[in-house]
């Protein structure tokens, strides 16, 4: 445990210091928008497209295991969803309290923390978790709302919600990288050194940018905030442990693998989708906040506990 949280300070320490940065104006809000739009559609877009062209699709694209992982968020989910609708909140807003409740952020903290302390097998297993994150419950956020303010599903909510994958540079980039095992397709030396040396920056830009993000975040809300957080940081990777190892008996290491990245903190671009949509942006924005900072603790143990089977 205590060799777990010392790999694990890096990170958080680069997290700390772009909270500094931010907190003390030094990195203000325009620079870490622009930051994190380097990180998103250059810098991150790499890492996820050379890893995605080097992975076997065989050993990638395991139904069993994205069933494993899919049922267990849709637990949380609903339970979450439930509590929202008892709550009178509306089905909006217990779409984004759902959405906080599952959605980690394994690109930009996930994958570097993960392929580094579970080494590089890893890759394929947290490929296939940022999968079904972005295609099923992204989409799943904006039909919801959509549907809760017109009061139908449309047909043009669908086109929207398409539309939306197409333009979201993660899905692209492994979409792309995934043609690129298939197919067998190589890539030349000096474009592989280039996705090399431009992917690096993603690691160190997306951990400060996080912290400079999370400056501008207040811990407000707390009881809700709470809740949420025990849902992401606790309940969330014991559902996915319990249907990944009782139920569909996924290998240990790929188990490992899914419930580590389930217990990672609020994915940023929940508060993202609320801000768009003007729903519950600060409920949501407090349960990054607070999952974040508890994941501190929280996440050492579970990466020690995986790392035990």
């Amino acid at each position: 445990m205590t060799e777990v949280f010392l790999q694990t300070i890096p990170f958080f320490a680069i997290i700390a210091l772009g909270f500094g940065a931010g907190r003390v104006g030094f990195f203000g809000p325009d620079a870490t928008a622009y930051l994190t739009r380097f990180v998103f559609y250059f810098a991150l877009s790499a890492m996820l497209f050379r890893f995605a062209a080097n992975l076997s699709l065989t050993d990638v694209l395991d139904w069993t295991f994205m069933g494993a992982y899919l049922a267990g968020c849709v637990v949380v989910y609903a339970l979450a969803s439930v509590i929202a609708l008892i709550r009178k909140r509306g089905m909006a807003e217990a779409a984004v309290e759902a959405q906080c409740a599952i959605i980690g952020n394994v690109g930009f903290l996930g994958i570097p923390m993960l392929v580094l302390l579970l080494g590089e097998a890893a890759i394929g297993p947290v490929m296939m978790v940022l999968a079904v994150d972005l295609v099923v419950f992204s989409s799943l956020i904006v039909i919801l709302i959509t549907a809760s303010r017109e009061g139908a599903i449309r047909l043009r909510t669908f086109g929207t919600v398409i539309l939306g994958l197409f333009k979201n540079p993660m899905v692209v980039s492994i979409v792309v990288g995934f043609l690129f095992a298939a197919l067998a397709l190589p890539i030349p030396k000096p474009v592989n050194a280039f996705l090399e040396l431009l992917g690096s920056a993603a690691t160190p830009g997306a951990l400060f940018a996080i912290g400079a993000s999370l400056s501008g975040k207040s811990a407000e809300r707390l009881s809700v905030a709470s809740w949420l957080t025990v849902c992401k940081l606790l309940l969330h990777p014991a559902a996915v442990a319990f249907f990944a190892l009782a139920v569909f008996n996924i290998d240990p290491y790929s188990a490992g693998v899914m419930i580590a990245a389930a217990a990672l903190p609020v994915a940023g671009n929940v508060f993202m989708i609320a801000q768009t949509y003007n729903v519950a942006p600060a409920r949501a924005s407090a349960a990054i906040f607070l999952s974040t900072v508890l994941s501190i603790l929280t996440l050492p143990m579970v990466i020690a506990w995986v790392t035990s089977l």
